[in-house]
């Protein structure tokens, strides 16, 4: 069993996501990240971490919002329901979700990771927001987990339908493009900046290589979906 020590009171926690944990050892365990068990080990004091919560958390995140799309959306086809699911699950959404819980208020951090903002990094946020949801599943079963994870996936859904973050945008331009023979086009990346937890991208759409497009995002993939966005209204197509 882990030995957590000057272990925080997670009662202001458990009255924020609305749920009382039975065993807290589960919840210990979700908020705590390798950084603090390394430490601790090094002590000689045994503190698990929340890497294999993390990893069956994804699972149970990724099954409560997949059931819910498919329920809620009967005549989306199989690739909307994918983007807006994975829109809904990714490190950017989770950390929006963390921050909403104060939930690096409750991280137990490595000093050296305390020391370098470790509780308003997205990474470590977006992880302990999946442990915490195997958390709750173990504790309390697939139907308290689906109570707690629906609110914040219903909002973030509501936001991606609106945004029209759901279409392809590269696959629509793409189906244009390939109407005329030995039209070749490309996606070039011109920037890419910011710290390492946080990169940004800038990407240019270009079409026998001129340019029709200008995009930025988080990831070079939703960049290029923004220049490919750019590029259709350039068709007049989107």
């Amino acid at each position: 069993m882990s030995t957590i020590i000057n272990e925080p009171d997670f009662s202001a926690l458990e009255k924020t996501i609305g749920y009382r944990f039975q065993n807290r050892d589960y919840v210990s365990t979700a908020l705590t990240h390798s950084s603090y068990s390394n430490e601790q080990r090094s002590k000689g004091f045994t503190v698990q971490c929340n890497e294999r919560l993390e990893f069956l958390g994804d699972s149970v995140l990724s099954i409560i919002v997949s059931d819910y799309l498919y329920a809620t959306y009967p005549d989306l086809p199989e690739g909307d329901l994918s983007r807006i699911r994975s829109c809904t699950v990714c490190e950017k959404a989770l950390d929006g979700f963390a921050h909403q819980i104060g939930l690096g208020d409750y991280l137990l951090l490595g000093h050296g990771e305390s020391m370098n903002n470790g509780r308003n990094r997205p990474s470590i946020l977006a992880d302990a927001f999946e442990a915490l949801i195997a958390a709750i599943y173990l504790d309390g079963g697939i139907e308290k987990a689906r109570a707690f994870v629906l609110p914040f996936a219903i909002s973030d859904i509501g936001c991606v339908m609106k945004s029209g973050r759901t279409k392809d945008y590269k696959t629509l331009l793409q189906q244009i493009i390939q109407q005329e023979q030995g039209e070749v086009l490309e996606y070039i990346l011109v920037r890419e900046y910011g710290p390492a937890h946080a990169r940004h991208f800038d990407i240019e759409a270009r079409l026998n290589s001129n340019v029709i497009g200008h995009g930025s995002g988080s990831t070079k993939r939703e960049a290029e979906q923004n220049a490919a966005k750019e590029a259709l209204s350039l068709f007049g197509a989107e």
